[in-house]
């Protein structure tokens, strides 16, 4: 059998659907220090990056039937960071409830907070994967504020172009948050936020 360092990251994730061990320490391997320097970065604390990164992996191995993944590194990065705001969503409530003037609106605005803050980061990784066509006219549209004959005009594309790239760069996003269950947890109001 050959060596698994030479299969590419697609070719991983199919043995591991089917639940190849070492398919899997393959891709752990692959990208377990990038990720703990990911998860050090924004905790700087060795031990709680350490257990974060452990959580992703075993997400990756319990789930791997119920994600479809378009780029490893890209999904394992964007899970890390998930895992950490969700550590410090937690962290910020109990910080909050231990407090004595408790006030209940401010706990879930800090709440929703932390929530745009994820999904910005979550739809920004996402959005790096798309075609760079898509990519430039989501950002346009979105990060820039541009109508949809303004970003015609700037890409030198049909305004019929710059609709069906829109389309499909929601599709594919949309597609995420279905799959990774993250539209469920969400409110409204945020993804209203970024038009999904």
């Amino acid at each position: 059998m050959a060596s698994l360092h030479v299969f590419t990251d697609q070719e991983l994730l199919n043995r591991l659907q089917k639940g190849d061990h070492a398919a899997f320490t393959e891709l752990y391997n692959r990208y377990w220090e990038k990720l703990l320097i990911i998860a050090w970065n924004h905790t700087r604390d060795k031990y709680l990056a350490e257990d974060i990164i452990h959580e992703v992996f075993m997400s990756l191995w319990k789930e791997k039937n119920n994600f479809e993944i378009l780029s490893v590194g890209a999904f394992l990065a964007t899970k890390v960071k998930f895992v950490v705001f969700k550590h410090y969503r937690k962290q910020q409530r109990r910080e909050k409830l231990a407090e004595t003037n408790l006030v209940i609106s401010k706990v879930s605005l800090d709440e929703e907070k932390l929530d745009a803050l994820f999904l910005k980061e979550y739809i920004d990784g996402i959005i790096e994967t798309l075609p760079e066509k898509c990519k430039m006219v989501f950002k346009y549209s979105r990060y820039s504020g541009l109508k949809n004959a303004e970003i015609a005009a700037e890409m030198n594309i049909s305004e019929k172009g710059v609709e069906a790239n829109l389309t499909r760069a929601l599709k594919i996003i949309k597609h995420h948050l279905e799959t990774t269950g993250l539209l469920l947890i969400l409110s409204a109001e945020l993804l209203k936020r970024y038009h999904l």
